[in-house]
């Protein structure tokens, strides 16, 4: 969002805004009904402070440079749902070079603020959140410590799941996060993954639009 803003020189929330309302749009011409709550990440950094105060409190993350990062080795079950051994897990996408961590697989829950980039004050300085801890933050405001369902594509396993497990369980003291984890699959097109970068996607404009995919318009 950050990155295509600059490059269209719009502000970030602005483009925010504009799929926000793209996907209200597509879930009315599909007929779905929208969800009871849609909250937005930057509308609850006060839910994330809460949590990170509690994972810092209970030895399971640390403050370090304006950054806040989860230690890993402080959660014995970490990899249980992708079925990883964490002796044997790659470091972390942004270890490179980073010599502050404990461990190079522990993964920021709050990075310090850059030039740039939207930022908020937390006791720890400046920044904004990590990618994983805005859900545990939201999932625990609006559901409660543990629920029922959690869904999400088979690629959002690992790290992405794995981590929101290990966030909110030992901010919370529960045995699960969630009851039962549900997966989808890739979508397919003509044998090949649909996806931005293979460039074979067709949005749900082009579908009630336009002819561009079987020659003809399609209903919602």
């Amino acid at each position: 969002i950050i990155a295509k803003g600059e490059a269209e020189g719009r502000p970030w929330w602005a483009v925010a805004t504009e799929f926000e309302r793209e996907f209200g749009w597509a879930y009315d011409v599909l007929g779905c009904t929208r969800p009871t709550v849609e909250p937005r990440a930057t509308g609850h950094v006060p839910e994330m402070i809460v949590l990170m105060e509690a994972l810092i409190a209970s030895g399971h993350a640390y403050a370090v440079g304006g950054d806040v990062y989860f230690d890993v080795r402080s959660f014995p079950d970490y990899g249980a749902l992708s079925g990883q051994r964490p002796d044997e897990m790659q470091a972390a996408g942004d270890s490179a070079g980073d010599t502050r961590k404990r461990d190079p697989r522990d993964f920021a829950l709050w990075k310090s603020a850059k030039a740039g980039e939207p930022s908020w004050p937390t006791p720890w300085g400046d920044g904004r959140p990590g990618w994983h801890l805005e859900c545990s933050a939201m999932a625990g405001k609006y559901l409660g410590p543990a629920f029922d369902i959690h869904g999400g594509g088979l690629d959002l396993i690992f790290p992405h799941h794995e981590n929101e497990i290990a966030q909110s369980r030992c901010a919370h003291g529960t045995d699960v996060m969630a009851r039962y984890w549900m997966h989808n699959g890739f979508l397919q097109v003509e044998g090949r993954k649909m996806s931005k970068s293979e460039g074979n996607f067709v949005t749900i404009h082009e579908l009630l639009e336009t002819q561009t995919f079987g020659g003809r318009k399609w209903p919602g």
